[in-house]
């Protein structure tokens, strides 16, 4: 089981201090994602560099989707420019994978995701689920460092756990923090150019 998935079915299951926005929840898999290849030996870090290594399959389709998405030429890529590239879109493919697997599975799906339509969740009773509801419940240190950046759960402080294994992946979490606070002040800037526009049609 990779962790963006375990992250998904958190993000549906564990109530947070605001709703999860999609583009919020596409950063922190991404992120997710990074952790899982520098496991796999897959990539290094160089201070913030991603250096790509070997390229072992996981047998995670979308975790060998994102090392085949691996910059491969010097300089290398920043994690912050793989968090903005990779996550375009992929909260979306995780639950997409999430819905296929609970048909193939068979189970009833109980939740829903609000920026997406009908039904779709983890299998109330599935490997995946179990997974990920293990690993939640054991406090593992990525899993909830990754949740507490989406304010998962309510209130959660959004800094990295402090026994986190290892520098870079300590690097992940921080610019996963930094991503969410830059697109978070992106809204703000479009939410008060829209209110002076409003302003500016309702003046007399």
């Amino acid at each position: 089981m990779s962790t963006a998935r375990d992250l998904l079915i958190v993000a549906l299951d564990v109530p947070s201090g605001r709703p999860v926005e999609q583009g919020d929840l596409s950063l922190a898999l991404a992120g997710a994602e990074l952790v899982d290849l520098m496991d796999a030996e897959a990539v290094r870090l160089d201070d913030e560099r991603i250096v790509p290594g070997l390229q072992p399959a996981t047998g995670d389709r979308l975790l060998d989707a994102a090392g085949a998405a691996l910059a491969r030429q010097a300089p290398y890529e920043s994690v912050e420019d793989w968090l903005w590239r990779r996550g375009r879109g992929l909260a979306a493919a995780y639950a997409d994978d999430l819905e296929e697997r609970g048909r193939a599975a068979g189970g009833e799906r109980h939740h829903w995701l609000p920026w997406r339509s009908g039904d779709e969740g983890a299998p109330a009773d599935s490997p995946e689920r179990r997974h990920a509801t293990d690993r939640w419940a054991s406090r593992e240190p990525v899993l909830v460092g990754l949740a507490a950046a989406l304010g998962i759960p309510e209130g959660a402080p959004e800094q990295a756990p402090e026994d986190l294994p290892g520098d870079a992946t300590v690097t992940v979490l921080a610019a996963v923090n930094g991503a969410l606070t830059e697109l978070e002040a992106v809204r703000q800037r479009r939410r008060i150019e829209k209110d002076a526009f409003d302003n500016v049609w309702r003046a007399p």
